[in-house]
């Protein structure tokens, strides 16, 4: 249970900051346009690529256990630099959520083609999912499964709430102090998470 909660913790904390596919979502989610077919490419997507980075770097450690280290220190640092940008984007301020953006009316096939090309053609969401959670997962040994487990449930969580809760937060997540206050939770969460990890 440890790991899985370590694993939902570090899903959240990556998956929740702000970027092209969760503005994405969330847009979606306020104009109630195709929210279920988005939400469920978001957690499939998220799903097979946090199993592909959890079980084959986990065998590469298992057969060279000197990269536990390396793994978790590499995952310390990477947590803290996206801590930064994360703070950075909160003190400095980001780009506010209008409901009337482009895309209003799209037909499904299009929103399903926009949503995996957000996921898929984004090299930051292998960085998270298959290298950074991967990295993390190996150094839980034989739990591995159960943190990769635990970031799948933290990803689900997060798009079903992300794209199902939208319509009723619209108006608040419209303004550019709100997007301020999630990314300095985000940073919060990703200090502590590597600092979990730092102490093993």
């Amino acid at each position: 249970m440890t790991s899985a909660l370590h694993g939902l913790l570090a899903g959240l904390s990556l998956i929740i900051a702000i970027g092209s596919q969760n503005v994405f979502v969330l847009r979606q989610g306020i104009r109630r346009e195709h929210v279920l077919p988005v939400v469920a490419v978001c957690i499939v997507s998220d799903a097979v690529l946090i199993t592909a980075g959890a079980s084959g770097l986990g065998a590469l450690v298992r057969a060279v256990p000197e990269l536990v280290a390396i793994a978790r220190w590499a995952g310390v640092a990477f947590l803290l630099g996206y801590a930064v940008l994360a703070a950075r984007r909160a003190l400095r301020g980001g780009e506010s959520l209008q409901a009337d953006g482009a895309g209003q009316g799209s037909g499904l096939g299009a929103v399903v083609a926009t949503a995996l090309a957000l996921t898929w053609l984004n090299p930051h969401v292998y960085l998270d999912t298959v290298l950074l959670l991967g990295s993390l997962a190996s150094t839980h040994g034989a739990q591995a499964g159960q943190f990769a487990a635990g970031a799948v449930v933290g990803s689900t969580l997060w798009f079903v709430a992300l794209g199902f809760g939208a319509r009723s937060l619209g108006r608040v997540l419209s303004s550019a102090r709100a997007w301020r206050v999630l990314d300095g939770v985000v940073a919060v969460m990703m200090v502590g998470v590597a600092g979990a990890l730092a102490m093993g």
